[in-house]
């Protein structure tokens, strides 16, 4: 991986964030279709399951199906921050909420219409998409705070480090943004709820925050190849030097 910075390239140009027009971006709106689209999967299909698996010389070893989501959303988000600049990577992460409160809303909804007399399925819909509130409003706190913390980190990283050491700011900002995802998560969600005690919360905690570190580190050497690949389609590298780095806007 090296030193060099990711932008030691002729076809790229070195620019701050605020100096970008919309019509230069090429690929912003599809990584964007593609964040939104793992973040609902992983809210609808992992945020409640508890799976295990059994670690040689461990045992049995309980951990949250999310796993299988989240880390690939955290890439994405660091691929928007370091491409596109904190501000494209805060609308994203506004999109993806409203999305996700949308989702939310909506099985809601399907869930509560009355079905039809020789539909038989209802309880089985009721299981799998039949969200908890507290489920839903923890698992929306969490990405909302786990994904700015993300996104701030690595900006100012990349700053500070003049775009060298890319592992380094991929690895940081999500240990960073992941511990403050699952601290909020897995206590809002969890904690005094059936089936959970307060040791099965920690556990899974501190286990959901490693092994999502873990796939950050295991999967560096594609994040390189696919964050090298989008700055030289996009000709852009971007600062975030001047950026209002506010979460509280979706303003470009």
């Amino acid at each position: 991986m090296g030193d060099r910075p990711i932008n030691a390239t002729p076809a790229v140009e070195a620019v701050e964030a605020g100096a970008i027009a919309g019509g230069q971006l090429r690929y912003y709106d599809m990584v964007m279709a593609a964040f939104v689209a793992i973040l609902l999967l992983s809210n609808v299909l992992g945020a409640g399951k508890v799976a295990q698996v059994v670690l040689p010389g461990i045992g049995p070893w309980p951990f949250g199906a999310g796993i299988l989501f989240f880390p690939v959303s955290y890439i994405i988000g660091d691929v928007l921050t370091e491409v596109y600049g904190y501000a494209r990577a805060r609308r994203v992460i506004w999109v993806g909420f409203a999305a996700t409160v949308f989702m939310a809303l909506m099985s809601w909804v399907v869930v509560a219409l009355p079905p039809a007399p020789d539909w038989t399925n209802q309880a089985a819909y009721e299981t799998i998409f039949g969200q908890v509130p507290r489920i839903v409003f923890a698992s929306m706190c969490a990405f909302w705070a786990g994904e700015f913390v993300n996104s701030y980190v690595l900006a100012r990283m990349k700053v500070a480090t003049g775009g060298r050491h890319l592992w380094m700011r991929t690895i940081g900002s999500t240990i960073a943004g992941q511990a403050v995802d699952s601290v909020i998560f897995y206590p809002l969600a969890f904690w005094g709820a059936q089936g959970w005690t307060h040791d099965l919360v920690i556990q899974v905690l501190f286990t959901q925050w490693a092994l999502k570190v873990g796939w950050e580190v295991l999967l560096t050497p594609l994040t390189y190849v696919v964050i090298g690949g989008l700055k030289r389609a996009e000709g852009l590298d971007v600062y975030d030097r001047a950026t209002n780095f506010t979460p509280f806007r979706a303003k470009v």
